[in-house]
């Protein structure tokens, strides 16, 4: 699979009827769906999820997102979303990337640009990531492939 950066932490997901809209191909929504089920499984496998956030009183929120969808899915596609986090910025803003290979065709169907910033939860105030961040995002940082 040709991925735009090395070692994608990868969800595998197949296009169920339901996903589908009225001309016949995956419905938009749903790849944003899978790409933040992706994220937060990759969070959590970093150790930073929910309960992580809440204990913390911290949390990664997303504040803006690009997609581009590149193909169309149909029916019983099976596909594999990868992500990496790609940046820190001014230390408390983080880049994820996400991308969606089809198996059948082996195309790129789907990229996403996600920016996201650190917050207090309770405040809601953005807020410097605490050492647990810093510590287990910067170890996922990657560069491109």
């Amino acid at each position: 699979m040709n991925w735009d950066y090395d070692q994608p932490f990868t969800l595998a997901v197949t296009v169920k009827p339901h996903h589908i809209d009225a001309l016949d191909h995956t419905r938009n929504t749903h790849y944003v769906d899978w790409c933040m089920e992706a994220a937060w499984a990759h969070t959590s496998a970093l150790g930073l999820g929910p309960e992580e956030y809440r204990r913390l009183d911290r949390a990664m929120a997303l504040t803006h997102a690009e997609y581009d969808y590149l193909k169309a899915t149909r029916s019983g596609d099976e596909l594999l979303v990868g992500t990496w986090i790609t940046q820190w910025i001014g230390k408390i803003k983080m880049i994820r990337r996400l991308q969606i290979h089809c198996l059948r065709s082996g195309d790129t169907v789907f990229r996403g640009h996600l920016e996201f910033v650190c917050i207090e939860i309770s405040s809601g105030l953005p807020k410097r990531p605490p050492k647990a961040f810093i510590e287990r995002y910067g170890q996922a940082l990657v560069s491109s492939g």
